[in-house]
């Protein structure tokens, strides 16, 4: 049953149009899905997304939705991180919300999903400041480390490049783990004013009316 939120928070600008409705697609395919695995999958999915980017990691980390010992392989910018177990994907989560960099939204979405989990391309886009802005976005969370001189330290930036990822799941309809891969020639960096980022705080305000549209996963 569709859940809906009392209040919504209305986006002011493009970039808070484009977070607000970057589950769209997700959500005309959920609809198409007859099979209820798969659709369980892209739900959890979709709902594990909207988390993320609130904040809410806890909530998505929880046993309803990702398994005890998660395994994440983010490859970006000939760079890989691998994150094994709910220790390392917790602090993960915790140093990125600390940064004020778990806001990032997707573009147009193609996707394929199985009994297994699924497969899919998009491009993702994330604000991220010039001080923090290496080859590889996930990997680049020590604001104290080396920055590029073609950088504005004291800027921020869009970066934008599509992304592959692959998430297994298991038998109970719960995420394994996160496999994602950048295809590089796609990256594209944008100097943005400062008023258009969208913090963490003002993520969470628009999305908390969409994130339960399918429920809670209880």
């Amino acid at each position: 049953m569709t859940t809906v939120h009392e209040s919504q928070a209305t986006p002011r600008t493009t970039y808070e149009h484009q977070l607000v409705h970057m589950m769209d697609d997700i959500d005309t395919l959920i609809e198409s899905l007859t099979d209820p695995v798969h659709r369980q999958i892209l739900v959890n999915y979709r709902r594990h997304g909207l988390l993320e980017v609130a904040g809410r990691y806890d909530e998505l980390l929880a046993p309803n939705m990702t398994v005890a010992r998660p395994h994440y392989r983010i490859f970006e910018g000939g760079q890989g991180v691998i994150l094994d177990g709910m220790s390392q994907v917790r602090d993960f989560y915790r140093t990125l919300a600390d940064l004020d960099m778990l806001v990032m939204w997707t573009g147009k979405q193609k996707m394929a999903v199985s009994d297994w989990g699924f497969a899919g391309e998009a491009e993702f886009s994330q604000f991220v400041p010039g001080k923090m802005l290496g080859d590889n976005v996930f990997s680049s969370i020590d604001e104290n480390g080396p920055v590029s001189s073609e950088y504005d330290g004291d800027a921020y930036y869009l970066v934008r490049r599509t992304l592959a990822f692959v998430w297994p799941y298991d038998e109970n309809v719960r995420m394994i783990g996160e496999h994602v891969y950048e295809d590089a020639a796609s990256k594209v960096v944008t100097k943005v004013r400062k008023e258009d980022v969208i913090t963490g705080a003002r993520a969470a305000e628009l999305l908390a009316p969409i994130i339960d549209k399918y429920g809670r996963l209880d």
